[in-house]
C-alpha cells in the first residue's frame, strides 16, 4: 500500500489500493454500483459472501481518501493560520486531540484546522500499520486481523473522527468549498460517509449530535430508501 503523508505544502495523498488484493476488490465492487448507476444503498450494502470486517476495511480507507482529497483543495490556504486554539469546531463542541497512551496520554486544545490535519495524519499511520491494517495478499490473515476486538475499536476511532472533520468542514468552510465549486462533491462524499455509518452503526449517538442539523435529512433519505416501495 502507498503511503500517505504530508507534501511539502501540507496535503494529504490518497492512499491507494494495491491490484488483485480483497481491498481492490472491494472497492472496485462500490465504483461499479456507482458508475453503474446504482443507488448509495446498494453501494454500501454489504455484498454477498463478502466479509463485513473486510468491507469496514476499505471504507474506512476510501473514506479516508475522500476526506483528504477535500481538505488538499484548501489545507494550504493562509486564513487557517487565523484560528486559535479551540477555535473553528461546530457551535457547542471542541474536538481535543489525545496524545500518547495510558498513563503518559495528554489533551491538548487545537485550532480546527491543525485538528484535521492530525487526525489524517493519524488515520494514514494506522493504515500504514502492517500490524493493524495488514497487507491483503494473505487474505485469510487480514480477515482474521479484521475480525478481533481490536480492528473494530481502532475502525469505530478511524469513523468517528472522519465524521468531526466533516463537521468542522461543514461549519467552517463550507463556505470557501462553495466557493470553489467543491460544495457538491463534499456533499456526494458526506452523504456515502452517513449512509455507511447508519447501515452499520458506526457513529453513537452522542457523536452526532451537535451536527443533527446536518445528519437527520440524510438519515431521513437512507430510512427511507430501505422501505420496501421505494425506487431508490
Amino acid at each position: 500500500m502507498k503511503s500517505a503523508v504530508p507534501s511539502s505544502g501540507g496535503t494529504f495523498q490518497p492512499l491507494r489500493h494495491r491490484s488483485g488484493t480483497m481491498r481492490d476488490r472491494l472497492h472496485g465492487y462500490t465504483k461499479r454500483t456507482l458508475g453503474a448507476g446504482g443507488s448509495v444503498t446498494e453501494a454500501v450494502r454489504l455484498p454477498p459472501g463478502e466479509s463485513c470486517a473486510g468491507w469496514v476495511a476499505v471504507h474506512a480507507i476510501d473514506f479516508y481518501n475522500d476526506v483528504s482529497t477535500i481538505w488538499a483543495v484548501m489545507s494550504t490556504d493562509p486564513y487557517l493560520n487565523s484560528f486559535r486554539p479551540g477555535e473553528g469546531f461546530p457551535s457547542g463542541v471542541e474536538y481535543r486531540w489525545s496524545e500518547g497512551s495510558g498513563n503518559n496520554a495528554t489533551t491538548i486544545s487545537v485550532s480546527a484546522p491543525i485538528y484535521i490535519e492530525k487526525v489524517l495524519q493519524w488515520i494514514a499511520d494506522q493504515i500504514n500499520d502492517e500490524s493493524k491494517f495488514p497487507d491483503d495478499d494473505d487474505e485469510t490473515n487480514a480477515l482474521r486481523v479484521f475480525q478481533t476486538p481490536q480492528f473494530a475499536a481502532l475502525c469505530g476511532q478511524i469513523f468517528r473522527r472522519l465524521f468531526r472533520v466533516y463537521g468542522i468542514i461543514y461549519s467552517s468552510f463550507f463556505g470557501t468549498l462553495e466557493a470553489l465549486g467543491m460544495a457538491p462533491h463534499l456533499n456526494t462524499a458526506f452523504k456515502h460517509f452517513m449512509f455507511f455509518c447508519t447501515e452499520f452503526g458506526l457513529l453513537p449517538e452522542r457523536e452526532i449530535e451537535p451536527l443533527e442539523v446536518l445528519v437527520k435529512p440524510i438519515r431521513k433519505q437512507y430510512y427511507m430508501s430501505k422501505q420496501p416501495s421505494s425506487s431508490k
